[in-house]
């Protein structure tokens, strides 16, 4: 399938973003690359979970020590 994909490349790009499927390009039969659409967002609003498992909580979050960082004017 490498050689069909470097031949109908832009092509078959077009074709992934419009289908919205994942294209998998192997080489000898097996899997070396894998080409997904780009998800477009509106600007602002982030879907529900896109950070689930990107951050760790380390201290207490409920309640925080903050009165010696901020100086009163």
């Amino acid at each position: 399938m490498i050689s069909e994909f470097k031949a109908k490349c832009v092509g078959m790009l077009k074709q992934v973003q419009k289908s919205g499927q994942p294209l998998t390009v192997t080489l000898r039969g097996r899997p070396i690359a894998r080409v997904e659409p780009v998800v477009q967002h509106k600007p602002g609003k982030r879907p529900l979970g896109t950070m689930r498992g990107r951050l760790k909580i380390k201290a207490n979050i409920v309640r925080s020590d903050f009165e010696g960082d901020f100086v009163a004017r």
